[in-house]
């Protein structure tokens, strides 16, 4: 009798024990799978926008400021000063219209975080699909303007995206490709915790200057872990 009883709880036993085992393996699958998934996509989308800048590179536009009988040719009445304004500087707002894509969504820029292995496209559009695929522009300036460019970025907790920005100091480097093949250096100067409901820090003053803000979930889901990088 008492064997029969203690045979049928160690059953129970074993048979929870595999199920748990069974659910973790799962879990582990799935995880690996989306990890996978992510890395793969990410390499992918940063293989095309290279190629993009190696292009944008390769071929420039022509200088119409040192053959202005280059643009007359084409078109007499056309407004040389708007010309010149578009061929010049970062200009990511006028290149953007035939800029690469990764899975429908418009690629502006990459970002790279040396510390915690972090290089990703920069997408134009922070949609809820798109957060699942990479890093995505929230809000402000576009990739190397002027201004606060706002980065927004999940927190998986198992280091892809922004999950590993908790590990970020003071001084360490942010790197921002544009869409014509600039690379501007900045360094993280603040880094704190705050609601999920504010977003004083996207409206902030930056005097004209080059800066980011980095927005992601802390590890219990329950506030905004933001960091501050500024033009080396």
């Amino acid at each position: 009798m008492f064997n029969s009883k203690y045979s049928k709880t160690l059953t129970i036993v074993l048979i929870v024990i595999i199920v748990l085992i069974i659910g973790l393996l799962i879990f582990m699958g799935i995880d690996y799978y989306r990890k996978y998934y992510i890395a793969a996509g990410a390499d992918d989308a940063l293989g095309q926008f290279d190629d993009y800048v190696n292009n944008v590179q390769n071929n420039p536009p022509v200088n119409t400021t040192e053959n202005n009988e280059i643009v007359e040719n084409i078109e007499p009445n056309i407004d040389l000063n708007q010309v010149n304004n578009g061929q010049t500087g970062n200009n990511n707002s006028n290149n953007e219209d035939d800029a690469p894509e990764y899975k429908g969504y418009k690629m502006i820029g990459k970002i790279e975080i040396p510390k915690i292995d972090v290089e990703y496209p920069i997408l134009a559009e922070a949609t809820p699909e798109a957060l699942e695929l990479s890093i995505c522009k929230l809000f402000g300036a576009d990739p190397n303007e002027p201004g606060n460019m706002i980065l927004v970025g999940h927190n998986f907790k198992d280091g892809t995206f922004f999950s590993n920005n908790k590990k970020l100091e003071d001084g360490d480097k942010i790197y921002i490709t544009d869409l014509s093949g600039t690379r501007i250096t900045y360094s993280i100067y603040q880094k704190y915790t705050t609601s999920s409901s504010d977003f004083d820090y996207a409206e902030r003053d930056t005097e004209g200057k080059r800066e980011l803000s980095l927005s992601t979930c802390t590890d219990d889901t329950l506030s905004r872990l933001i960091i501050w990088a500024k033009e080396d």
